[in-house]
C-alpha cells in the first residue's frame, strides 16, 4: 500500500506552495506523480465555474492528468462537434467504459448504467411502457392530483402562517411522490404539511452524492473506504441496503395484487397500468435479457424511473424558480402568456391547464424552461469512454476505455457555442421573430442528452414542469430570502447545496 501513497505526500509537501499561486495556468499544471489533483483540490468549491473558464480558454477540450496510479485521467470536452460524434455518428463505438459501472454500483442495471443488448433492452421496454397512448393521460391524472392534494395545501399553510419554506426540499417530495405514484402505483406522500422523513427519498440522495466522491477521488481511496465501511462509503452501503429492503415491500405487494387480478399482457380497456405493474407482466418473447421474475430486475427498473423521475425535474424547477426571482420581468411575461392562452372559468379565472395542446401554447414559458436548463442543466456532465482507439473531430485521440467527460453546465456557457451574452438569461432566445418555438440541435443543448440516449420522457417532463409552474404562478408570489448563498451543489444531479429558502403569498384572483 506505501506506493499509493507516494501522490498524496507529496501533495502535502507542497501544499503550502500551492496556496500562494492560484492562477489557472498553475492549477492546471502537470505536476510529477501528482499530476493535477492539486489544482483539482483548490478549485473544488468552485469547480462549476472554473470548468467554464478553463474549457473557455481551452478550444472546449482539455486532457485532465490524475496522479499516479489513480485512473483519473480523463478528456473533458465541451466541443458540440465531439459531442455529436460520440452521441449520434459514432455511438456504437462509445459507451460506460469498463470502470463505469464499479462507480455506479449501488444502481446496478439500471438503464443509465447498462450498455450493449441490455440497454437495448432496456431501452425498448421503456419505450413501450412510456409511449403507451395512455401513460400522458395517467401522469397527467398524477401530477393533478398531487398538486391538489400536496403541493397547495403545503403552499397555503406556508402562506398563512408565514413560515420560511424550503422550495427545493418541496420539489423533491412532489416529485417523489408523483414518481413512486405512476411507477408503484402506491403514493407515499412525504410531500405534507409536517414534511416526514422517507427513508428511501433520503437514501436515493445519499448514493447520488456519494457517487461524485467516486469521480473526484482516486479509485483505491474509495474502494478501500468501502471495504472499510467509513465516511461516504458507509453511507452508500447503508443507501443500497434500503433499496432492496424498501423495492422488494412495493415488488412483492405488487406481484400478489397481479395474482389475484390475473396476468394479462394487456391493460384493460386501453387503460395504463402503473409501470411496476406493466413490467411484472412484460411479454418476455419481445425481449432477449429481461426477467421480470427476478425481483433484482424489478428493483433496477424502480431505481430507474424514480431517479429519472424525481432529481432531474426537481432541479430543473428550483433553479427555474430562483431565476425568475432574479427576473421579475421574465415571470411577468410567463404570466401574461398564461393568461392569453389558457382557459378561463366563468368567473374569468384561468384555469389549471393538464392538456397538453394548451401547454404548448406557452411558448415563451417553455423558452424560458430550456433558458433555464442550459445554465443549470439538472444533469451537469455526461460520461462515456471508446471501445476502440478513435480520433475525435477536436483532433483529441481517444485510447480503448479511456474516459471523456461532456460537461453539460460549461457547455450551456460558452461563448463560442450561444454567443457573447452565454452568460445571461434570456429565454428570447428560444423564441423566433414569427413567436414559434426556436429548437436547438441536442448536441448543443444537451439537458435531455443526445442520440439513441435521448430521454424518452422529454415530452412528459416538460409538461409536467409547465404544469407545475403555471399552477404556482397563477395561485402565489415566491420571494426569495436575501442573503442565502446560492451555489450548485457537486454531484450527479445539479441541486442547490443549501437548498432555496422562500416565503410564499397567494395572490389575488385575477
Amino acid at each position: 500500500m506505501a506506493f499509493v501513497c507516494i501522490p498524496i505526500v507529496c501533495f502535502l509537501i507542497l501544499l503550502p506552495f500551492f496556496i500562494k499561486k492560484p492562477n489557472t495556468s498553475f492549477i492546471t499544471t502537470n505536476w510529477p506523480l501528482i499530476g493535477m489533483l492539486p489544482g483539482l483540490l483548490m478549485v473544488l468549491h468552485r469547480i462549476y465555474d472554473f470548468t467554464v473558464e478553463l474549457l473557455e480558454s481551452s478550444n472546449l477540450t482539455f486532457q485532465f492528468k490524475g496522479s499516479w496510479l489513480t485512473g483519473m485521467d480523463m478528456l473533458v470536452t465541451v466541443d458540440p462537434a465531439n459531442i455529436h460524434y460520440m452521441s449520434s455518428s459514432n455511438f456504437l463505438n462509445y459507451n460506460k467504459g469498463p470502470d463505469f459501472k464499479e462507480v455506479f454500483d449501488v444502481f446496478n442495471d439500471v438503464i443509465f448504467n447498462v450498455d450493449a443488448e441490455l440497454w437495448k433492452n432496456h431501452r425498448k421496454a421503456a419505450e413501450g411502457r412510456l409511449k403507451h397512448q395512455a401513460f400522458p393521460g395517467l401522469s397527467m391524472s398524477v401530477t393533478r392530483n398531487k398538486l391538489k392534494n400536496g403541493l397547495v395545501p403545503v403552499f397555503d399553510h406556508f402562506a398563512k402562517e408565514g413560515m420560511v419554506l424550503n422550495l427545493q426540499d418541496v420539489f423533491r417530495r412532489f416529485t417523489f411522490d408523483t414518481s413512486m405514484v405512476l411507477i408503484t402505483g402506491s403514493d407515499p406522500t412525504s410531500l405534507s404539511i409536517d414534511m416526514p422523513e422517507n427513508e428511501f427519498d433520503k437514501a436515493l440522495t445519499e448514493a447520488i452524492g456519494g457517487i461524485l466522491y467516486r469521480h473526484i477521488k482516486p479509485r483505491f481511496l474509495w474502494k478501500l473506504q468501502r471495504w472499510m465501511g467509513l465516511g461516504i462509503e458507509k453511507k452508500m452501503l447503508e443507501a443500497n441496503d434500503i433499496f432492496f429492503r424498501v423495492c422488494a415491500k412495493y415488488i412483492s405487494a405488487k406481484r400478489e395484487e397481479v395474482r389475484l387480478q390475473g396476468i394479462s399482457h394487456h391493460s384493460p380497456r386501453g387503460e395504463c397500468e402503473d409501470l411496476l405493474t406493466s413490467y411484472i407482466k412484460l411479454d418476455t418473447t419481445k425481449y432477449e435479457i429481461l426477467n421480470p421474475s427476478d425481483d433484482r430486475f424489478l428493483k433496477d427498473v424502480i431505481l430507474s424511473y424514480i431517479v429519472a423521475g424525481r432529481d432531474t425535474v426537481t432541479a430543473a424547477l428550483t433553479w427555474f424558480f430562483w431565476l425568475l426571482s432574479e427576473n421579475p420581468n421574465v415571470a411577468a411575461k410567463i404570466r401574461q402568456e398564461i393568461n392569453k392562452n389558457l382557459p378561463k372559468s366563468n368567473t374569468g379565472q384561468v384555469k389549471s391547464s393538464f392538456d397538453p395542446i394548451e401547454l404548448n401554447k406557452l411558448v415563451y414559458l417553455h423558452g424560458a424552461l430550456s433558458e433555464s436548463m442550459r445554465l443549470y442543466p439538472p444533469a451537469p456532465f455526461e460520461r462515456t469512454s471508446p471501445i476502440k482507439t478513435d480520433v475525435l473531430p477536436s483532433g483529441h485521440k481517444v485510447d480503448p476505455n479511456s474516459k471523456i467527460l461532456i460537461l453539460i453546465y460549461a457547455l450551456g456557457r460558452m461563448k463560442a457555442v450561444w454567443g457573447e451574452d452565454a452568460s445571461e438569461f434570456k429565454p428570447e432566445r428560444w423564441v423566433t421573430n414569427t413567436g414559434s418555438l426556436r429548437h436547438e440541435p441536442s448536441f448543443k443543448f444537451l439537458a435531455f442528452n443526445a442520440g439513441p440516449r435521448t430521454c424518452l420522457g422529454k415530452q412528459l417532463a416538460m409538461n409536467l414542469m409547465k404544469t407545475v409552474i403555471v399552477e404556482i404562478l397563477q395561485n402565489y408570489d415566491i420571494h426569495v430570502i436575501k442573503g442565502q448563498k446560492i451555489e450548485p451543489l457537486p454531484g450527479l444531479i445539479l441541486r442547490m447545496t443549501h437548498g432555496l429558502s422562500v416565503t410564499i403569498t397567494k395572490r389575488d384572483p385575477a
